[in-house]
C-alpha cells in the first residue's frame, strides 16, 4: 500500500460550496482522517496554483539573500513568533542535534494602531517585512487564504463534532497563525547522528496546511507506529492534526508524530501555515468529547498554551 493510499486524499469543494448535505459528507470524511492518521491531503481548495508558485519563488528569494536584507528581519522571540530563524535555532525533538533549517515566520498583520497591539498582549507584535519587491503582498495574499481554508475545514470539524457549525468561527477570527516559510539546505556527506531536517515532533495548534517542492522529506507516524513517507500530491495541500485540537477534542482527533529527513541533491523549501486560536481563547474539553465523564486536560488560555509549547523549542537549541 503506497503512503497516499494511508493519508486520505479529501477533495473539499462541496464543503466550501457550503451546502449542507455536502458539507456533511466531507465533515465525516475528515472526522475519520482525524481520528485515524491525524493527517489528509486537501484537493479543491481554490487556493490560485500561481500564488502558491509565486509563494515559492519569494521564500527562495528571501533565503537566498544577504544579510543586509536578513538581518533586520531577525526573529522577534517566542512571544512574538515573527522573522527569520536562522540555521540551527530551533530544536524539535529533545536530545538531538538543532535542526538543519531555516525558517522565516509571518503572523496576523496588524495595524500600527490596533489596540491589542499597543497594549503588548500576548503575541501581538509587528511582522517585520524584508526589502524584496512584492514580498509582503505576496505573503498577505497568500495568508488570507489559507486563513479562510482553515476556517472552513473548522467548519467540518464542528460539524463532525455534533456541535454549532459555526462554533470555532469566533475562536479563529484574529487568531496566533503562523505562515512559516521553510528552506532545508542540502546535506553533503553524513549529517551527525541524530541531526534532521526537523526532528520529530507533534504540531501545537489546531491545524496544519502544508505546501511541499518536488524534494522528498516529510516522514510521518501511522498509529500502528509504521514511519510512512508524505510525497507531494499534486495541487494538494497537506493538512495536520495540531496537539491544541486534539486538546480541545479530549484525545478524539489525533496529532500524529512526523519529521523531515534532510535533502542531500538539492535544497527543499515548503510552506506551511499554522492555525493557532485567539490568543485569549479558552481551550477546554468540547462536551461532546467526553468519554465515561472524564476530560483528559483542564481549561487553558490559547496563549499561555502556545507560549509554553515555543519557549522550550529555542532554549533547547541554545
Amino acid at each position: 500500500m503506497s503512503s497516499t493510499s494511508r493519508i486520505p486524499i479529501i477533495d473539499i469543494a462541496a464543503l466550501l460550496a457550503g451546502t449542507p448535505a455536502d458539507e456533511e459528507a466531507v465533515a465525516q470524511t475528515i472526522g475519520r482522517a482525524c481520528r485515524d492518521i491525524g493527517f489528509f491531503y486537501v484537493t479543491g481548495h481554490g487556493i490560485p496554483a500561481a500564488l502558491l508558485a509565486e509563494v515559492f519563488r519569494q521564500s527562495a528569494a528571501f533565503f537566498a539573500a544577504p544579510r543586509p536584507i536578513q538581518d533586520p528581519v531577525r526573529y522577534s522571540g517566542p512571544a512574538g513568533n515573527r522573522g527569520h530563524i536562522p540555521l540551527g535555532a530551533e530544536t524539535l525533538e529533545p536530545g538531538t542535534p538543532p535542526d538543519h533549517k531555516e525558517c522565516y515566520n509571518i503572523g496576523l498583520d496588524l495595524a500600527a494602531d490596533d489596540p491589542e497591539l499597543l497594549a503588548g498582549k500576548p503575541f501581538r507584535h509587528r511582522n517585520p517585512w524584508p526589502d524584496l519587491p512584492g514580498f509582503r503582498e505576496t505573503m498577505l495574499d497568500y495568508f488570507g487564504r489559507v486563513h479562510r481554508l482553515g476556517c472552513d475545514i473548522h467548519r467540518a470539524f464542528a460539524i463532525d463534532l455534533g456541535l454549532d457549525r459555526l462554533f470555532f468561527e469566533g475562536k479563529l477570527d484574529r487568531p496566533m497563525a503562523i505562515l512559516r516559510l521553510l528552506h532545508y539546505p542540502a546535506v553533503e556527506g553524513v549529517p551527525p547522528a541524530g541531526r534532521m531536517g526537523a526532528g520529530e515532533h507533534t504540531d501545537y495548534g489546531n491545524l496544519t496546511l502544508l505546501a511541499v517542492d518536488e524534494v522528498k522529506g516529510l516522514v510521518v507516524r501511522t498509529r500502528s507506529g509504521e514511519w510512512i513517507e508524505a510525497p507531494r500530491v499534486p495541487g494538494a495541500l497537506i493538512c495536520n492534526i495540531g496537539d491544541c485540537l486534539m486538546r480541545w477534542t479530549n484525545d478524539t482527533y489525533v496529532s500524529t508524530p512526523h519529521r523531515v529527513t534532510s535533502p542531500h541533491a538539492c535544497d527543499r523549501y515548503s510552506v506551511v501555515f499554522f492555525l493557532d486560536p485567539n490568543p485569549d481563547a479558552v481551550v477546554a474539553c468540547i462536551p461532546s468529547c467526553v468519554r465515561d465523564g472524564v476530560a483528559h486536560y483542564p481549561p487553558i488560555v490559547a496563549a499561555d498554551y502556545l507560549l509554553s509549547r515555543l519557549v522550550p523549542t529555542y532554549e533547547k537549541a541554545g
